[in-house]
């Protein structure tokens, strides 16, 4: 058989951030807080011996440990997300992520609250 599966675990975080090369007056320059969802998938064949692409137990503590450096935080503030869109938001997590998961095949962020989401997908 071939193809290939894709797991899918997710985190929520509340957070702060603004947008200092707005203008003066513009809402996103203000400081202001959202909701955010993420999503990061992994994609592969199970193990043979686990039936697992990546065990969710790993998954999930390397997402709390990313959820701990953004939850409740001013994003502008934590380390190499000084302008924090949805779009660098997704990369950081990613590249946070890679080196124990290098399956990882693309990772969302969004804010429901907004009906807005950013999907970065990393080259196969």
């Amino acid at each position: 058989m071939t193809g290939s599966m894709e797991i899918v675990k997710a985190f929520t975080f509340e957070a702060a951030h603004h947008f200092e090369h707005m203008p003066e007056g513009h809402g996103y320059k203000r400081l202001h807080g959202h909701s955010y969802q993420v999503e990061v998938a992994i994609t592969g064949l199970p193990d043979p011996a686990t039936g697992w692409i990546a065990d969710f137990g790993q998954v999930e503590t390397a997402l709390d440990g990313i959820k701990d450096q953004l939850d409740h935080h001013l994003l502008n503030e934590v380390d190499g997300l000084s302008n924090p869109s949805l779009e660098n938001i997704a990369i950081w997590i990613s590249t946070a992520l890679q080196p124990a998961f290098p399956g990882i095949s693309w990772v969302r962020v969004s804010r429901p609250s907004c009906a807005e989401s950013c999907t970065f997908r990393l080259a196969a």
